[in-house]
């Protein structure tokens, strides 16, 4: 069972864009051994073209800066007048260290049962999303407006796998907010009563509340619980009702044997009422045609036999 991700807003994408100026982002195709280029390498398979072909930066170590942005904006004009689908998976691969980046940047935030690698996938569509719109000609920074495009392509992918509403989320979020504001000033666990009153409900409109916000406490299966040797997954803790109990069955094989001994050592006629009545199913009725007596005969020797079974299963315990 896999845990629903709590995805922030896109309002936040220009704290990365901030930070994104404020670091060297390397953008070059130097970078061919990250979790981005191999998504774009996958990317670049699946357009029939070969790496060599999509290189767009053969050597690039040796070019200097200016050698390389010259290159670039070459390569732009160039898409920009033909629109090639070639020229597009060289600006794929060149700016592919950028979904790297923009992908570790919201993974900060989530569970660490998501994959950066998986967000990058994400990032990579809302890489080709954003080099088939931008337009050079308007002085833009390519770099700014892509992340914007690959930070919204990953949080969207990320609300499309979860199931909780957004509504919800948000309330979730502020049932939270009001807790470690009333914790921090009574400086004890809050009762129902004052977060009711801290959020301007009343007791039964947050026990309603409560029940809605259950959906969100799930946890992943996989999660590791313990420490060193006995460090398990959660999913090896969980009881299963459909698994047999092997005491249980330790029991149940004892007492099996316990009573095959005890009819071994009844007498003869009263073994064959046992075995005709339990294990053949016969009415005492045919068990008396069996043995040629009659059926209260036979209900007899059935009542001697089962309390001589019930004292030797007695003594032997």
């Amino acid at each position: 069972m896999t845990e629903p991700t709590p995805v922030p807003d896109h309002a936040g994408g220009g704290a990365d864009t901030a930070a994104a100026r404020s670091t060297s982002v390397p953008v070059t195709a130097r970078d061919q051994g990250g979790p981005a280029n191999g998504h774009v390498h996958d990317y670049v398979r699946r357009r029939g073209l070969s790496l060599a072909t999509a290189e767009p930066a053969a050597g690039a170590d040796q070019r200097t800066a200016d050698e390389i942005e010259a290159g670039i904006v070459a390569l732009w004009q160039a898409f920009g007048q033909r629109r090639d689908q070639e020229l597009r998976d060289r600006l794929v691969l060149h700016y592919a260290p950028l979904v790297k980046y923009v992908a570790g940047r919201v993974g900060t935030g989530l569970p660490s049962h998501v994959e950066v690698s998986d967000l990058i996938q994400s990032g990579i569509f809302g890489l080709v999303d954003a080099i088939e719109k931008f337009e050079p000609e308007r002085g833009l920074k390519f770099e700014t407006y892509a992340m914007q495009r690959i930070r919204g392509a990953i949080l969207d992918d990320l609300r499309a796998q979860d199931w909780v509403p957004r509504s919800v989320r948000s309330r979730a979020r502020d049932v939270e907010r009001a807790l470690e504001r009333l914790e921090a000033k009574l400086q004890r666990t809050a009762t129902d009563a004052e977060l009711a009153s801290e959020l301007e409900l009343s007791v039964e409109e947050l026990r309603e509340l409560f029940a809605q916000l259950q959906m969100t406490s799930v946890i992943a299966l996989d999660d590791l619980i313990g420490a060193g040797p006995a460090q398990a997954s959660l999913a090896e803790t969980l009881p299963d009702d459909r698994a047999e109990d092997p005491v249980a069955a330790l029991v149940d094989r004892d007492s099996r044997r316990q009573l095959a001994e005890a009819v071994e050592r009844l007498s003869e006629r009263d073994r064959v009422v046992v075995t005709l009545y339990y294990f053949e199913n016969l009415t005492l009725a045919e068990i008396g045609k069996v043995l040629g007596v009659t059926e209260s005969r036979v209900c007899q020797l059935h009542t001697r036999a089962v309390l001589r079974l019930r004292t030797k299963l007695t003594e032997q315990n």
